[in-house]
């Protein structure tokens, strides 16, 4: 058995700039990824959308880490050269009664620290996107779209140059608590058994499912997993909008938005769609529903221009109709057990809020 100091398992973003934050603070990281290479779940399964913060609760840990990684992460893609688009959002009304809620959802974004947020009439609205149509609309001026998967490879490049190491194909089966630390069993090719004295649990949508299988860990300190899929649809030719185009918020998610990619491409999504296990299957008849909710904001969408694109899962810890969840981060101070920290219902704005996360994580753990 080997003995080493700090094991992240999970390379998704969240878990990649963990081990970047414990690397560069000089701990020896070694980061555990049971597929072949990074953030191939839900970190590459988004919209890519930087979120300003504006809908979460006031003083929720999603508000004040996707505000604070928000700021970073730009820092972080001007410096390193990631391409990435401050392209800005509106959020808009196609009725009286989702004019009211614009204030609200506006007050919300000011209280969480949101800069520049603007609320606009239907004619300012159509004045920046001129196949919009809405009642009114609340521009964000902060939020933009960032290619992920170089988002990960600089933080990525960032952790190894601090000494980490990443090494994949390597599932951890399980563990348990033991005096100075956890022991863990890995599998892959060479199964292994490590004895690390931090264990940081960053697997997303099996962070649940993994701390249930380290003994030692209260089992009822451990939530319970849900399944919201999201299905994506794309538009062929170039997009009609050159900002995101986002309705009013709806239960479970914030709607069929509009996003636009790098390249200039819209794509719709995602829905919410509860599921009980782990299938990325986009059904083409759900296209059905995504027409009417567009065609809201877009109507000269065309029948038959919408194409499936492709499906991603939010780790969510609370029931289809419970209020909404926030991230859970938790450490001895809470389980009790010293060597582990747990990630849980690490959903959106995940990606946003991977840095400040980590910051924190790493501040928790006594760097």
């Amino acid at each position: 058995m080997e003995d080493v100091d700090c094991v992240v398992i999970g390379a998704g973003v969240v878990g990649i700039a963990v081990a970047r934050a414990l690397a560069q603070a000089g701990r020896e990281v070694i980061v555990l990824e049971a597929a072949e290479a990074i953030g191939t779940e839900t970190s590459s399964r988004n919209s890519e959308v930087i979120h300003a913060g504006i809908y979460y609760p006031k003083d929720s840990l999603m508000a004040r880490y996707c505000v604070a990684g928000r700021r970073v992460l730009y820092q972080i893609c001007a410096e390193r050269g990631v391409a990435h688009d401050n392209c800005g959002k509106l959020i808009v009304a196609t009725s009286a009664a989702e004019d009211e809620m614009l204030a609200g959802i506006k007050a919300r974004a000011e209280a969480n620290g949101v800069e520049g947020m603007r609320l606009l009439s239907a004619a300012d609205a159509r004045a920046m996107e001129p196949n919009l149509v809405c009642t009114a609309a609340l521009f964000s001026p902060t939020t933009g779209i960032v290619d992920s998967h170089g988002y990960m490879v600089a933080l990525q490049g960032d952790a190894e140059h601090a000494g980490a190491l990443f090494v994949f194909h390597s599932p951890v089966l399980g563990g348990k608590v033991v005096p100075g630390g956890v022991e863990l069993d890995v599998g892959g090719a060479e199964p292994m058994r490590l004895r690390a004295r931090l264990v940081i649990n960053s697997a997303g949508l099996h962070a649940p499912a993994l701390a249930r299988r380290i003994a030692g860990m209260p089992s009822q300190l451990i939530p319970q997993e849900y399944y919201a899929k999201g299905n994506y649809f794309t538009l062929a030719g170039r997009s009609p909008f050159s900002r995101l185009i986002y309705p009013v918020p709806v239960p479970g998610g914030l709607g069929v938005h509009l996003t636009v990619d790098l390249g200039g491409q819209a794509r719709f999504g995602p829905d919410v769609e509860w599921v009980d296990g782990l299938d990325y299957t986009v059904d083409p008849s759900r296209s059905d529903s995504f027409y009417a909710a567009v065609r809201k904001y877009w109507p000269g969408l065309k029948d038959g221009a919408l194409q499936p694109g492709y499906a991603g899962i939010r780790p969510k810890i609370v029931p289809k109709g419970a209020p909404g969840q926030d991230f859970v981060l938790q450490g001895r101070t809470v389980h009790g057990v010293d060597g582990l920290f747990n990630l849980f219902g690490i959903e959106s704005p995940g990606l946003t809020a991977s840095v400040a996360i980590a910051a924190d994580v790493a501040a928790m753990v006594n760097v």
